[in-house]
């Protein structure tokens, strides 16, 4: 039987007992229909599993006894961060889950000049808590022990503006260069994808102006989240965990 992760974000010791949050205390208590004694396995993204037992679990509280503590890495030697056009609905919903599945540190999602979502303030931040759930559960379901950041929104010309450390790459159906030229640089890539109707001329500009490398994925051009999800296998396989 599979036994379930959740992430608990707060400190992790061995022998204590700790109180779920309400998001949690509610899967465990409706979703998983968990009982008492029954297994669990912890982690808080320190880079440890913690295996653990439920103890109560009623309305009011679901408590969990922590047992054993056990480091397990299952994280790319690659260091990936994600400037993520905003794109609408499932879309970005998909994007976002499949790159942390598929070993990305960090997730800013970008507006750029085509992108055809716009968010009021309180819209914003409601899409940012429900973007960071998906990265949880992914974290939890991929079997990660580093929870991925997912920062606050950006534009992309003060994104790519930043200091961003590693190889950095923007994804364009029209560059001529190809990853399998390009070395990482510090153990890093920055990558940059655009939204459904892609990158202006201007935007293509700003970002080459801010030292990143136009690169293609093939001779098609792919929908937004079928090149985010391929351009993060790509770089996997060739400087990160998918070479065995």
């Amino acid at each position: 039987m599979r036994i379930s992760r959740l992430y608990a974000a707060q400190p992790l010791t061995p022998g204590q007992t700790i109180e779920l949050d309400e998001d949690n205390a509610h899967y465990v208590r409706t979703v998983l229909r968990l009982k008492p004694d029954d297994a669990i396995t912890l982690f808080n993204g320190d880079g440890s599993e913690y295996t653990s037992v439920l103890g109560e679990v009623s309305r009011k509280y679901v408590r969990v006894s922590v047992k054993s503590k056990l480091a397990r890495t299952v994280e790319s030697p690659l260091r990936i961060v994600l400037g993520l056009g905003v794109s609408r609905g499932d879309r970005m919903d998909l994007s976002v889950q499949k790159a942390v599945e598929l070993g990305v540190n960090t997730i800013t999602p970008l507006f750029t000049e085509r992108c055809v979502v716009n968010f009021a303030a309180e819209k914003k931040q409601q899409r940012l808590q429900h973007w960071r759930k998906i990265v949880q559960h992914a974290a939890e379901q991929s079997g990660r022990t580093i929870m991925p950041e997912l920062t606050e929104t950006e534009t992309m010309q003060n994104w790519v503006a930043q200091q961003q450390t590693g190889l950095k790459l923007f994804l364009d159906p029209y560059a001529d260069s190809h990853l399998s030229g390009l070395q990482p640089l510090d153990g890093a890539a920055v990558l940059l994808t655009g939204p459904e109707g892609g990158f202006t001329g201007q935007e293509r500009q700003i970002a080459k102006a801010s030292g990143f490398i136009p690169v293609r994925l093939g001779s098609r051009i792919l929908r937004t989240e079928t090149a985010s999800i391929a351009a993060l296998a790509a770089v996997q396989m060739l400087w990160g965990d998918f070479r065995g």
